[in-house]
């Protein structure tokens, strides 16, 4: 990262600015998944990463990972936080609903990095793309 930051205050920031730094985090760690699983021509590979990176496929891990009773309260705070931001924007291939679990998957995901919780942001992200293989 950059040298000399200042550290970002994850419990300070506002859902949506959680889920953006998320959709990156989240974003990087498939690209290594497909590219480790010797997936390496560039139309295969985006076509692979929308099935984990969509709106659809977030919604589902995270319905999974709270079904599974995977988040700790702190967590779930901020998925419920992330659920309710509103956005601005209207989803363009998906309802609103699965757009905000997705945006609430997001926001764990960035407050999970920027709160430099790596352990538990592995932890979560091997079971996600776990998950997102599942029917």
């Amino acid at each position: 990262m950059l040298q000399n930051s200042a550290k970002v205050d994850e419990k300070q920031l506002n859902s949506l600015a959680l889920a953006y730094m998320g959709d990156a985090v989240f974003e990087q760690y498939v690209r290594h998944y497909l590219l480790q699983s010797g997936k390496v021509r560039p139309n295969k590979l985006h076509r692979e990463a929308t099935k984990y990176v969509s709106a659809k496929a977030q919604a589902r891990v995270l319905h999974k990972m709270m079904n599974q009773e995977m988040l700790s309260e702190e967590e779930k705070a901020v998925v419920r936080r992330g659920r309710n931001a509103k956005s601005g924007t209207v989803p363009k291939n998906t309802d609103v609903q699965t757009y905000r679990y997705s945006t609430a998957f997001e926001a764990l995901i960035g407050f999970l990095y920027l709160g430099n919780s790596t352990s538990r942001l592995e932890e979560l992200m091997s079971k996600a793309l776990e998950l997102a293989e599942q029917p």
